[in-house]
């Protein structure tokens, strides 16, 4: 039976943005992303992690890194009662890096490669699924599926919002202070209690 999704983008809507996360130890959880992410479970909505990772194509990190990361952001949220159900990201640049990581794809943000990829692999319901994201690609990749989108103010999103909102060719369902926020406004938009 297919289950709806929150499609969470990583550093500055769950974690902090730091730049380039280069190391396990630059990780941190933004506050309440923990609690955000446990109210997900404990809804039946699945928490599922869709990143740009571009510094692997720039030669910053490898692909073992990410994975060390990952690991690392599982084990931060375990630790406070919370679960992601899936961690999807992208390696690749357009422009920069080498083969094979230097590549147009279909899994880089804004396109939808890793959505579809997901709900492939994890019969995800797409018609009641949400993105939520710090920035307006975040808007953009979740609308591309009709998905509603939640904009956080968090990580990049506030100076995005302030000095960029004018141009945004997109508008995000709703504008959510953090994670918690969004995720409150996620379960009223479902009717799900909390």
């Amino acid at each position: 039976m297919k289950k709806p999704a929150v499609f969470l983008d990583r550093d500055g809507t769950v974690t902090e943005e730091v730049g380039y996360v280069n190391h396990e130890s630059r990780l941190r959880l933004l506050p309440r992303s923990a609690e955000a992410i446990r109210l997900l479970n404990e809804c039946g909505l699945l928490a599922v992690i869709v990143t740009n990772q571009s510094g692997v194509a720039r030669g910053y990190f490898d692909e073992a890194l990410v994975g060390r990361v990952h690991q690392r952001l599982i084990s931060l949220l375990k630790e406070h009662g919370a679960v992601l159900d899936g961690i999807y990201y992208c390696p690749h640049h357009p422009t920069v890096g080498l083969p094979p990581y230097r590549q147009e794809c279909k899994c880089r943000k804004p396109d939808i490669g890793l959505l579809e990829r997901a709900a492939a692999e994890m019969t995800i319901d797409l018609l009641h699924s949400y993105v939520v994201g710090d920035r307006i690609k975040d808007i953009e990749f979740g609308q591309r599926l009709n998905l509603k989108s939640v904009f956080v103010l968090t990580g990049y999103g506030r100076g995005e919002y302030e000095y960029q909102h004018d141009a945004w060719t997109v508008e995000p369902h709703y504008i959510a202070e953090d994670l918690l926020d969004a995720v409150r406004w996620i379960l009223e938009d479902l009717g799900k209690s909390q």
